[in-house]
């Protein structure tokens, strides 16, 4: 790599090929692996365990007074309270690695007080290495990232994951992926939100939107999209969607009319039943903003409205981060 990169940068770009070296020598033998399950269709092998011991490891080696949120593992390891969190997903698309099906990735962000500064994605099948410092533009390998410059949803290319853990809305999701597949020029679903992200800053898709999804899948990739001069927000269009479990994603022109899309489909969570998780304070914005996922996740398939434009009409709060003084959007 030509560019200087930030140290912590490095220690991530090491940590994420250590543990693609680990997914890729047991890519060689998968009838051995033993596969537990977190939920249906909700797999974790002993690979993810290991690769994310191996991230682990490097991170608390170089920065041992940092925080960890990782997928497996929670925040079991390093420092509670630090400012700094590194934001892990050690194998992000087990299922397709279980199958054989080559598309999985290792990604890891840090956010520093809540918002992402660093960002590396590694695809360890085709070592392509997608990385971003905050300011600094998103690249992958050598080359720079830009969003693509389609203008019309109409000629656009859609990414999209179809949701599949107990407790997701599959009827508001037909919904959405009908409405959507009649504007684009066309719908995809590979199956690694992280790389899918990555596709969006890489000007492979026009535009991205999945529901369900947690901190440590989008962490790496909304970094790498904004680099690129992509946006990525809720489905309202706002920046909070790291906790809200709903992301859409695009260049400038299309995410916009993606967000007019899917805005009715948004999730809210009546107030009686949000006001406890909703009562973040600013001195521990991050703390508070992972109860309040785990409480929104949690109440997740009674939320949904039957009807998705009532969305738009109800009186409802939604759960999410209160931004501390100098956090601002994206």
């Amino acid at each position: 790599m030509s560019q200087a990169l930030h140290p912590m940068l490095n220690t991530a770009i090491k940590a994420a090929r250590a543990a693609g070296s680990i997914i890729n020598r047991a890519a060689l033998d998968l009838e051995v692996l033993k596969i537990g399950t977190k939920g249906p269709n909700d797999y974790v092998s002993e690979v993810d365990r290991a690769a994310e011991a191996a991230i682990i490891e490097i991170l608390l080696e170089a920065y041992p007074g940092h925080a960890i949120l990782a997928e497996e593992s929670g925040r079991e390891h390093g420092a509670k309270h630090s400012e700094y969190t590194w934001i892990i997903d050690p194998l992000d698309g087990t299922t397709n690695f279980l199958h054989g099906f080559p598309v999985y990735a290792v990604s890891i962000g840090l956010a520093f007080r809540g918002k992402v500064e660093q960002a590396v994605v590694y695809d360890p099948t085709r070592n392509d290495l997608f990385f971003a410092s905050k300011g600094r533009g998103a690249f992958l390998n050598d080359r720079r990232l830009r969003v693509s410059k389609r203008t019309r949803i109409t000629d656009a290319l859609i990414g999209t994951g179809f949701p599949f853990r107990k407790g997701d809305n599959f009827k508001r999701y037909v919904k959405m992926f009908e409405e959507v597949m009649q504007h684009c020029a066309g719908l995809r679903r590979p199956g690694a939100a992280a790389l899918d992200l990555c596709y969006v800053a890489a000007g492979y898709y026009d535009g991205f939107f999945e529901t369900g999804l947690n901190p440590w899948d989008v962490a790496a990739g909304s970094l790498i999209i904004t680099e690129a001069g992509g946006l990525i927000g809720n489905f309202t269009g706002e920046a909070d969607y790291l906790y809200q479990r709903e992301v859409v994603a695009g260049n400038p022109k299309v995410y916009g009319q993606l967000v007019q899309i899917l805005t009715p489909y948004t999730r809210v969570i009546e107030a009686p039943h949000a006001a406890p998780a909703a009562a973040a304070t600013a001195d521990a914005p991050e703390a508070d903003a992972t109860q309040a996922f785990v409480a929104a996740a949690a109440m997740d398939a009674q939320a949904e409205p039957a009807d998705p434009a009532a969305a738009t009409r109800k009186a409802a709060v939604r759960i999410r981060k209160t931004p501390a003084a100098d956090d601002a959007p994206l």
